[in-house]
């Protein structure tokens, strides 16, 4: 993995300054012969993107996703229509290798904006998969999206318990993904911008080899963003490195005059 960096921003919003500061690592793991992820971590986007199919599919897909969406940050314009707009486009980029991409190839995408055009800051969860945005609040950890995929919908009917999805054989079985047999609108959930709030964005990679105890634990023995994506990312391929894993820390100070 490349030396993962923090960067910072501040961001004056009338009488309110964020300081934001932010981190994101990828790693092929230990089982992989290539990374099919892709993670964009830009003022105001945090994303990452898990790529699913044979051959190059799974990577074209997290790759077009991702670079249609830095677009939209370049454009300045990050907002739900233009975020599904591109998504759309990237479906397009999809179904234009039909060498190496087929119904079955996609990607997860999951992630948060800030949204600045409204009388208060907020942030805005975007979700398509089962990639996963978490939140350190008040020293508590919390799973903010909710994946689409076959386990959940059995824990929701209440046919299976949280312990039994973690093994279960359909456990890498998506409902949804970013691809040409499925809807490119993702779920949306908007949060208040606090104080000391810390986010994990992450691929199930990730969340395959650490609990939510363990991303909790390495938030909290870690200040600094890289330190804790670094942290994560060795403890995961300690834990076997299964899948490829991809991480975005990101922290919120906020100041209110």
């Amino acid at each position: 993995m490349p030396e993962v960096t923090t960067h910072t921003r501040s961001v004056p919003l009338g009488r309110t300054t964020l300081e934001l500061s932010w981190a994101a690592g990828t790693d092929t793991g230990r089982r992989r012969e290539v990374n099919q992820d892709a993670l964009l971590a830009e003022f105001p986007l945090f994303v990452v993107a898990d790529g699913m199919g044979g051959h190059l599919g799974g990577e074209i897909a997290s790759a077009s996703t991702v670079d249609r969406l830095r677009a939209v940050v370049d454009s300045g314009a990050v907002s739900t229509k233009n975020i599904e707009k591109a998504l759309s486009r990237a479906v397009k980029d999809i179904v234009s290798h039909p060498e190496t991409t087929d119904e079955g190839t996609g990607t997860t995408l999951t992630g948060v904006y800030l949204e600045t055009h409204t009388e208060e800051p907020h942030w805005v969860t975007l979700n398509i998969g089962d990639s996963r945005v978490y939140l350190l609040r008040d020293d508590e950890i919390v799973q903010v999206t909710t994946d689409h995929s076959v386990v959940q919908e059995l824990i929701a009917a209440g046919r299976l318990s949280p312990e039994e999805a973690e093994n279960h054989p359909y456990g890498n079985v998506i409902t949804r993904a970013v691809g040409p047999s499925d809807s490119v609108k993702p779920d949306y959930l908007r949060l208040d911008v606090l104080d000391g709030d810390r986010f994990v964005i992450c691929s199930d990679g990730l969340t395959k080899e650490l609990t939510d105890f363990g991303i909790r634990h390495f938030l909290e023995a870690n200040v600094d963003p890289a330190a804790a994506v670094e942290s994560m990312m060795a403890a995961a391929l300690e834990n076997g490195g299964r899948d490829n894993i991809t991480i975005v820390v990101l922290d919120v100070s906020r100041s209110d005059a």
